[in-house]
């Protein structure tokens, strides 16, 4: 496969701020989250950040932010000072388009008016919160450390405070019933959010529910709890655009489309990511990077001038893959157009791949755009295995 061409059109930059702290460590969450032992070096971090950020300045110098993402973790265990302080840093280093979607990830059991007023003072225009679910027993298996009220309260303050906010529902919960999975959808909706994220609860490896696995639903009924979910948000008027993702008009998380329709984004903190396009004297190329993944590992590192663990160029053959593993996740499918734009290639190179997709049932292609049909929306792994490089 020819190499990338040049970049044209400008690919929209995020920016990710991992905090990698929770109170304790859920037992399904396979995230780079550590449990809290002492206090938290908030100020080291904070200005950890900040050089991470720095010396990643060349690679996106002049470059436009269009959304900033504080995922964890918990990064409602910051104060508001802290995140005030380092949205300042951002500002000052790289610039933000106007209304840039800025969106905290918070846990209901941190969940506090003052700190939620001063997150918003600081500038963060969306939050996101965990709920999972509403229910006694599926919060204590899911080793919350919220309960019902306090998951309720903090959606109160969350809509106080937030025009636009995230409610994170979990189903195929250890002995969950239909009807216990619908009662959660139904108390989410009467906070009237404007984006619902729902998954399924899967095991994950190194995780404690891996090591010890808890009883779930079957996957027939899980697939069940799945079509009743879609089918009462679109009735609430909720539009399902992404695997996971449902939001009232107007009001889809921009940071994760960004990801979806393959957007650059720069990764800092403790094992955060970055994927990056890179302009080359003959086009460019694609650069993934990964940050020190151990807190402790990640502040000296950081100290050091090393905050990048590992990073690589994709592969030009791996693009079609990186591409459809995103693209394909969004219901209404991309702009055909989008695929060279954000990769540098042309589509007639995995044309074969395409044809055959169709002709499977797999995804549907109008006038410029392609999509996958409900057939392939249902077995994603298996399209996008298609688009896997040769050995």
């Amino acid at each position: 496969m020819n190499a990338p061409a040049a970049v044209e059109a400008p690919v929209p930059l995020s920016l990710y701020v991992h905090v990698p702290w929770c109170v304790q460590k859920c037992p399904y969450c396979d995230f780079n989250s550590h449990g809290l032992r002492g206090g938290l070096p908030e100020a080291d971090y904070v200005a950890a950040l900040i050089a991470d950020m720095e010396a990643a300045l060349p690679l996106v110098w002049g470059r436009r932010v269009v959304s900033v993402f504080f995922g964890g973790g918990t990064p409602s265990l910051l104060s508001g000072e802290a995140v005030d302080t380092l949205l300042s840093a951002i500002r000052a280093r790289l610039p933000l388009v106007y209304g840039a979607e800025i969106t905290l990830e918070a846990n209901p059991g941190t969940a506090e008016s003052g700190k939620f007023a001063a997150f918003r003072a600081a500038g963060v225009n969306r939050l996101s919160l965990g709920i999972q679910s509403f229910n006694p027993a599926h919060l204590k298996a899911l080793g919350r450390i919220h309960d019902a009220q306090e998951a309720c309260r903090a959606i109160e303050l969350a809509a106080r405070h937030f025009d636009s906010f995230n409610l994170d529902l979990m189903y195929g919960l250890p002995q969950q019933t239909m009807t216990q999975a619908l009662a959660d959808l139904e108390q989410a909706l009467t906070f009237a959010p404007s984006h619902l994220s729902c998954y399924q609860l899967t095991l994950e490896p190194n995780t404690a529910f891996a090591a010890a696995p808890p009883a779930l639903p079957d996957p027939d009924r899980c697939a069940d709890m799945q079509e009743a979910i879609e089918a009462r948000l679109a009735d609430a008027g909720y539009t399902h655009y992404e695997t996971s993702a449902f939001a009232q008009p107007g009001k889809q998380c921009r940071h994760n489309r960004n990801y979806w329709t393959f957007g650059d984004y720069l990764g800092i903190g403790a094992g955060a990511h970055s994927k990056l396009t890179v302009p080359t004297p003959d086009g460019r190329r694609i650069l993934r990077q990964m940050r020190w993944k151990l807190p402790k590992q990640y502040l000296v590192q950081v100290a050091a001038g090393r905050p990048i663990q590992d990073e690589f160029d994709v592969a030009a053959e791996e693009l079609p893959f990186e591409f459809m593993m995103n693209a394909l996740r969004l219901n209404q499918g991309f702009e055909t157009a989008l695929f060279a734009e954000r990769t540098g290639l042309s589509l007639e190179g995995i044309e074969n791949t395409l044809r055959q997709a169709e002709q499977d049932g797999l995804i549907e292609r109008t006038p410029g755009c392609i999509a996958p049909t409900r057939h392939g929306q249902r077995f994603l792994n298996r399209l996008l295995e298609r688009f896997l490089a040769d050995d």
